[in-house]
């Protein structure tokens, strides 16, 4: 039974490894050859953990050369545009100046019902307002709407806005980020002091605590009501 637990957490934190070192990828993101990847890894990973009579480096070696393969292709494409249309294809524009491309359609072997499906997951339930639409290559539909259809920017009604940056954590489950305190150029006693302001005695206490490019906190602490102090 020992041998058993060994050799899966060995295989799993192997695993997890490969992964992380493929990159930060959702499964709906990967490309082909990365979801066939994944694919036999998880293979090779199960029949070890099943079989304590196979050796573990039968499923090691595997796992570690198929990583190899993947990192050598994904540099590859990475480097030469010609490379990375055999290997990943290329995308195809579905929806052309409104005009629905239905034969390009037919030869990816993709129906009307998965656009108008992935359209309403878009929050465009009109196909009618779709100038542009292309299929990428990992599978998602990007949208270009009709300039009459799309959401109104300040730019549009000639608005000036003001920068916004990205808020800094400070504080998360009860824990000081001193990194971002640092880049925030504050001190430990700066953010006492502002706790002090919402009744807080304790960082223990804060379920999170963030400041924003304009320079408001927001401040939620256990067993209390979010507060934002200017």
């Amino acid at each position: 039974m020992l041998l058993v637990i060994v050799r899966t957490l060995v295989l799993f934190a192997l695993v997890v490894v490969v992964m992380r070192l493929m990159g930060k990828r959702q499964v709906g993101q990967l490309q082909p050859y990365e979801l066939v990847v994944v694919i036999l890894i998880s293979e090779l990973a199960s029949v070890p953990m099943e079989d304590t009579g196979i050796p573990l480096f039968a499923g090691v070696i595997p796992i570690l050369l198929l990583l190899m393969a993947s990192i050598t292709i994904s540099y590859v494409s990475l480097k030469s545009e010609r490379a990375r249309a055999i290997i990943c294809g290329k995308p195809t524009v579905v929806i052309d100046r409104g005009q629905i491309m239905y034969q390009d359609m037919e030869k990816l072997r993709y129906s009307m019902t998965d656009m108008l499906e992935q359209l309403r997951i878009k929050n465009i339930p009109n196909i009618s307002d779709v100038e542009f639409a292309i299929l990428e290559t990992n599978g998602e539909l990007s949208i270009i709407p009709k300039s009459q259809k799309r959401p109104v920017i300040p730019e549009d009604l000639q608005l000036a806005t003001k920068y916004e940056g990205l808020p800094f954590t400070l504080i998360l489950d009860g824990k000081v980020k001193t990194q971002n305190l640092a880049k925030a150029k504050l001190d430990r006693q700066w953010l006492d002091n502002e706790l002090k302001r919402y009744n807080v005695t304790s960082i223990s206490q804060v379920v999170v605590a963030s400041l924003d490019s304009t320079g408001k906190l927001f401040v939620q602490a256990k067993n209390s009501d979010a507060k934002i102090l200017h």
